[in-house]
Order: C-alpha cells, then sequence, then structure tokens
C-alpha cells in the first residue's frame, strides 16, 4: 500500500494513526506525531485532572485499536509512520503539571528524550508486546519516566 496524504483520508483509522498525517513526513516522524499532541493539549489543559485523565485514557484506548488496526493493514509491526502513540505519550507526559508554554517545551524534549533512546524497561517491553498494544505502551512508559522528572523541575524552580 502506497502511503500518501490522500490514501490516509480515504482510512480514518489510518489518518488517525499517522496523527492526521503527521507520520508522513519523511524525517522523525515521531517528533512530528509528537508536535501534533501540542494543539490537543492546549485544547484540553485547563480541564479538571479527573477529565483531563479520562481523555488520556479514552484515546489510549483509541490508540491500542487504531494503531494495531494500522499495524496489521500495513503488514509492519510499529510502522514509523503510526505516531498516535506520540501524540498519548505527549499527553502523559504533561499530566497534572501546571500548564505553561516551558512546560509543554520541556516536555516535548524529556518525551521524545525517553522515546528515542529507550531505555530498560522501555526498550524491553518494545521488543516483547506486540500489537496495538505493544505500539502504545512503550511511548506510555516513556511518557512515565519523563512526567517525574518534569514534576521535579518545576518543584524545584519554584523554591
Amino acid at each position: 500500500m502506497r502511503l500518501s496524504f490522500s490514501t490516509l483520508l480515504k482510512q480514518p483509522i489510518h489518518f488517525l494513526a499517522f496523527g492526521f498525517g503527521a507520520g508522513l513526513m519523511p524525517q522523525a516522524p515521531g517528533t512530528f506525531g509528537t508536535l501534533v499532541a501540542v494543539p490537543v493539549y492546549l485544547l484540553i489543559m485547563q480541564l479538571s485532572l479527573p477529565v483531563y485523565l479520562m481523555v488520556v485514557v479514552f484515546m489510549t484506548a483509541v490508540g491500542v485499536w487504531v494503531c494495531g488496526r494500522t499495524s496489521t493493514d500495513l503488514g509492519v509491526h510499529d510502522h514509523g509512520g503510526i505516531v498516535w502513540d506520540e501524540m498519548v505519550g505527549y499527553l502523559v507526559t504533561l499530566t497534572a503539571v501546571p500548564p505553561s508554554w516551558w512546560n509543554m517545551l520541556l516536555a516535548f524534549v524529556l518525551f521524545r528524550l525517553f522515546d528515542i533512546a529507550k531505555p530498560w524497561p522501555i526498550s524491553w517491553v518494545d521488543r516483547r508486546v506486540s500489537g496495538g498494544l505493544g505500539i502504545m505502551i512503550d511511548d506510555i512508559i516513556a511518557a512515565l519516566f519523563a512526567l517525574p522528572i518534569l514534576h521535579l523541575i518545576n518543584y524545584l524552580l519554584t523554591f
């Protein structure tokens, strides 16, 4: 299957998995996928924490299905263009962090660092969990590595 923006538009599931087309970028599709999460964050950042978490959990559940289906259709586990997982990972990284451009930028850098470097156990999970859950879970773990660091930086900078 040749992937193009028009191809993605014909398959709404693939369009979502590819981050509304961001995953088609020839270089650093994961970074561009994470950038797509910025406007999503701007839409939900003022929600109460429970509602924010419900949105993230919903997006995670959708992601498991959408990424798994797209992976199966393309015949490639975790195709580089599938970036819904990066979108969710970025949102997880910003959980309960005071909304600011500084935190958005720092969350972006920290999340991408852990997502790209894949330290243990992220690398272990990435190799052993398949399907949509496998595509999503390594990014969620990367976000869970970045999240406490972001909170710690915020804590230290308030004194």
